[in-house]
């Protein structure tokens, strides 16, 4: 095994590790019936997230490193596309998911008793748009992974 295919290896661990939690995130929170399953579902959230964080830098930072063994892959425009698309999911977190996250989190910090919050489904539906959009995003990346159309 080569080093450029141990960096293949970890590539597509990563991807599991990282994108696989990501697309499960928006159902653990939709599926509680009260407050306090809700907040419960928000901890394993939170907890998955490291793996989306961890395996998110380690696609980063393969996907780079390989292509800057094989420089060549800065000429393929399906990896050009992909990285820009990565590019734009990460930044998604910080600028888009994050600032939408805060609010729901102080709610869910400040209430109490077993009903959920109305004001809970306005902020959710807010966040879920932009997280299925950035679920979109991986998706596509994942088929210009594996299809190198062009």
């Amino acid at each position: 095994m080569t080093f450029y295919d141990l960096l293949v290896f970890i590539h597509v661990f990563s991807a599991i590790l990282g994108l696989g939690p990501g697309f499960v995130m928006i159902y653990i929170v939709t599926k509680a019936t009260n407050l306090t399953e809700l907040k419960h579902a928000y901890i394993i959230r939170n907890r998955l997230h490291i793996f989306v964080m961890t395996g998110g830098t380690l696609l980063l930072v393969t996907g780079l490193w390989m292509g800057f063994l094989h420089n060549h892959l800065f000429q393929q425009g399906w990896y050009v596309t992909s990285l820009i698309l990565y590019l734009i999911a990460l930044g998604f977190g910080p600028t888009v998911l994050s600032p939408r996250s805060k609010p729901i989190k102080t709610l869910l910090e400040n209430s109490n008793g077993d009903v959920i919050p109305p004001e809970y489904f306005i902020l959710s539906k807010k966040l879920f748009i932009f997280e299925r959009i950035e679920n979109s995003l991986f998706l596509i990346v994942i088929a210009l992974m594996i299809l190198k159309p062009f």
